[in-house]
Order: C-alpha cells, then structure tokens, then sequence
C-alpha cells in the first residue's frame, strides 16, 4: 500500500507541476528558485536562533556557532533575492530530473517484463523524457526561453505515464524502483 501511495502521488504531482510550468513559466523558474531558497534560509534561522536560546547554565562546554546554519542561511537569503542568477544553474539540475526520471521509467519497464508483456509503445514517453532531458543538458542556453515549457510537457508526461505505468501494473506494484 506504502508503494501505491507513492506512485499515484508522484504522478499526481508531476502532473501538477507540468501544467503550472507550462502555463506560466517565467514565473514558475523565479518561484521555485524562491522555494529553494526558502527551504535553505529556514533551517539556517532555527540553527541559529537554537543556538542563541540555548541554555548556557546547562553546558560544561560551549558549543561553536553553527556555520553550516549560517551558511545555509546566507544561501537561502541569496537564492531569495538574486533568483535570476540562479535560473542557468536551474536549467543543468532540471535536465537532468528529466533524465533520470525517463531511465527510471525504462528500468522499471524492463523489471516489469518478468511479470508481463511490455510492447514497444510504453518505451515511447520514457525515452523522449530522456531525450529531452540530454536535450537540456547539452544545450541549457539555447534553449533556456522554451526548458520549462519543455520540461513542463515532459514532466506532465512524466506524471501521466507513471500514473497509466501504476494502473497497467499495479497488480505488481513492488517492481516499483522507488
């Protein structure tokens, strides 16, 4: 059942983020590099703030200021007011979600041949989320005006395809590579 969860809501979700990336994708790239730097500026202001409300009458021995929080939180802070800088770097990391998505597709595919017949056509999405992400990898700059739309499509595929690989096979959830 824990598996069953787990593809249905990466489906799901892919799905999600596919139309939201294809929709509005200028917005979309600023966002999510926000949401990163969030998510490294919040764990850098509680280490901090833990070690300033720590109790110093309880410690025989000082604990050193926690830089890894402070650079986590000078990352995050940076991530959330220069995200354009970021957006290159963005384009490498989502070329290759697509790249590994696509060969997590296939290789649960080729497991998926010991239980049942798997033709030629459930091979198509897999290998053009793939390619797309080699595409992105290869070639981040110049096609940096159009990666989201085309990440946004693939990864809506993405979604899509798990969520038709789940039903087809679900029978055999446990082959899932999760």
């Amino acid at each position: 059942m824990k598996r069953f969860n787990s593809t249905i809501l990466r489906g799901i979700f892919a799905v999600l983020l596919g139309i939201v990336l294809i929709l509005w994708p200028e917005a979309a790239i600023i966002y999510i590099i926000m949401v990163i730097g969030a998510g490294f500026l919040l764990p850098g202001v509680f280490s901090i703030v833990s070690y300033l409300m720590r109790n110093k009458e309880d410690e025989t021995v000082s604990p050193m200021f926690p830089l890894d929080g402070l650079g986590s939180l000078l990352l995050g802070a940076w991530l959330l007011a220069m995200p354009e800088f970021f957006v290159d770097i963005l384009m490498y990391i989502l070329g290759a979600i697509l790249l590994i998505a696509g060969l997590q597709q296939i290789i649960t595919l080729v497991a998926a041949r010991k239980w049942k017949r798997v033709t030629v056509g459930y091979y198509v999405l897999p290998s053009l989320i793939f390619l797309v992400g080699l595409l992105i990898l290869i070639y981040p700059m110049r096609v940096i005006a159009n990666t989201l739309v085309i990440f946004g499509v693939s990864i809506l595929f993405y979604g899509a395809n798990e969520l038709i690989n789940w039903y087809k096979f679900r029978k055999r959830d446990y082959i899932q590579l999760d």
